[in-house]
C-alpha cells in the first residue's frame, strides 16, 4: 500500500489532539477540551471516509468536511495558545501541524476540483 500523507499525518495529529484533550480536562478545561478533540479528531475521520468515497462528489465533499474541521482546530488551538490556558512551548508545534494539515487539504480539493486523479491527489506531498 503507499503512503497517504494526509492520512498519516492527520491520524498522528489525531492523537496528539487526544492528549492536549486529555491535559485540559486534568485542568478542569471541560468545555475547551471537548472542542478542540471533536474538531481534531474530526479531521482524520473525515479523510478516512473519503478515501472510501464512492464518486469524485463524494470525495469532494468528505475532504471539504476535513478542511472545515482542520480550520476549526486551527481556530481553538490559537485560542487556547493566545488566551494563555495552554503554554506556547505546548501548543505551538500543533498549531503549526495543524496550518500545514489546512494547506494540505485545501491542495488536495484544488486538485480534485481541477480534475486531478485520485492517484495524483492522494499522493499530494506538502
Amino acid at each position: 500500500m503507499k503512503p497517504n500523507i494526509i492520512k498519516d499525518k492527520s491520524y498522528s495529529f489525531a492523537l496528539r489532539i487526544v492528549n492536549v484533550a486529555r491535559w485540559l480536562r486534568s485542568r478542569k478545561e471541560f468545555d475547551l477540551g471537548s472542542q478542540v478533540l471533536r474538531a481534531g479528531t474530526g479531521i482524520g475521520s473525515n479523510v478516512e471516509e473519503a478515501i472510501a468515497a464512492v464518486s469524485r462528489r463524494d470525495f469532494v465533499a468528505k475532504m471539504g468536511i476535513a478542511s472545515k474541521e482542520a480550520r476549526e482546530s486551527y481556530y481553538w488551538l490559537r485560542l487556547l495558545r493566545d488566551s494563555g490556558i495552554v503554554p506556547p512551548a505546548r501548543i505551538t508545534p500543533l498549531v503549526n501541524d495543524c496550518l500545514e494539515l489546512v494547506r494540505i487539504l485545501t491542495a488536495i480539493l484544488k486538485t480534485t476540483q481541477l480534475g486531478g486523479s485520485r492517484a495524483q491527489i492522494l499522493s499530494i506531498k506538502n
